[in-house]
């Protein structure tokens, strides 16, 4: 896994203590959060595609006409939150209560 920012590893920390609250634990319930912190990552990317992007993106057709299409990247971050929240979910825990400092802008 890559670096990790301060609000990744409070996010980890508060995950496993609601595992460790809950008498879960093994390599499993690991795995499913790093998959979680995987999945937080990339709903970021793609918010910030988004943001950069918007919701639809121009484009040039094979006929030389500018056209435009959605972008993908908004199916993708419903999907993205919708994993997590499974995630969430299987293991029967809550959002954690960790102030990101996107939030506080």
């Amino acid at each position: 896994m890559g670096r990790k920012t301060n609000y990744e590893k409070e996010l980890r920390d508060d995950l496993m203590e609601q595992l460790d609250d809950n008498g879960m634990a093994g390599k499993h319930y690991d795995n499913l959060i790093d998959d979680y912190l995987e999945l937080y990552k990339l709903k970021n990317n793609l918010i910030e595609d988004i943001r950069f992007n918007g919701l639809r993106i121009s484009y040039m057709t094979g006929n030389g006409f500018e056209a435009t299409k959605p972008n993908e990247s908004v199916e993708r971050l419903v999907k993205v939150n919708a994993q997590m929240l499974k995630i969430l979910g299987e293991l029967d825990l809550k959002k954690p209560k960790v102030v990101d400092e996107d939030d506080l802008l």
